[in-house]
């Protein structure tokens, strides 16, 4: 219907653009599809065919330090570079940002699956995704819609969540990360923009001491990983 209010515009109500931007990077972040988590993890699994789910799950977790890591010197040496302006770098920064939540999206809903917990639908993935970047805070907005307690509430977002509870869930989550991650990825934005190598230094240590903070939150989700997977995703060495 033309003129209607996506969930993400309805959410930030009169925030400022900052704030609409991050909730459109968060909301196509948990737009990925399962078929494409499921390929990725397959890929994988295949270039290590007889690791354990906790050998695959420790894959994906260094795979993504090793990305958000990188990604976060890259743009905090861009600052060393003759030439590139302020402009410039805090456009580099909101995109680094943008693979940085991405990226946080991929491992959370690729461990999920490696844990056998179908994601069916939109709103399912994006109360997974931002309770595990939340953490505790997370876990406590989800605990209290669903009026359970667990050590591991990954599972719980996927159980029968009426579709109005869902959506006052995710509101408040949303909420939540923007107020917690805009306060945290502030200091480390000053920090990328200082010259000499001194930006990249920050950059990369930040974003790999948030990183470890995402895959610590996605381990509580989770919990133990199972002993095997299933016999019907079985998967075949390469010849």
């Amino acid at each position: 219907m033309a003129g209607k209010k996506d969930d993400a515009q309805v959410e930030v109500g009169g925030a400022g653009k900052l704030e609409r931007a991050l909730v459109n990077i968060l909301d196509n972040a948990s737009r990925l599809q399962g078929p494409a988590v499921e390929k990725y993890v397959a890929h994988v699994r295949r270039a290590h065919p007889y690791d354990t789910p906790a050998q695959i799950i420790e894959r994906l977790e260094k795979r993504f330090l090793l990305a958000v890591t990188g990604s976060g010197s890259a743009v905090g040496g861009a600052a060393a570079i003759p030439g590139v302006g302020t402009v410039a770098s805090l456009a580099a920064v909101g995109a680094e940002t943008a693979f940085f939540i991405e990226s946080s999206a991929l491992l959370t809903l690729s461990v999920a699956s490696v844990h056998g917990i179908p994601v069916e639908n939109h709103q399912q993935r994006r109360a997974l995704v931002l309770s595990v970047a939340l953490g505790e805070s997370g876990m406590q907005i989800v605990q209290r819609t669903v009026g359970k307690t667990a050590k591991n509430w990954g599972p719980l977002i996927t159980s029968r969540i009426p579709g109005g509870s869902m959506t006052s869930m995710n509101k408040s989550l949303v909420k939540k990360f923007i107020s917690k991650y805009l306060a945290k990825r502030s200091a480390l934005l000053v920090g990328k923009m200082l010259p000499a190598g001194i930006g990249a230094a920050i950059g990369g240590a930040g974003n790999r001491a948030v990183g470890k903070g995402v895959i610590k939150n996605a381990r509580d989700a989770f919990g133990p990983p199972p002993a095997r997977f299933p016999e019907n995703r079985i998967i075949e060495p390469d010849e």
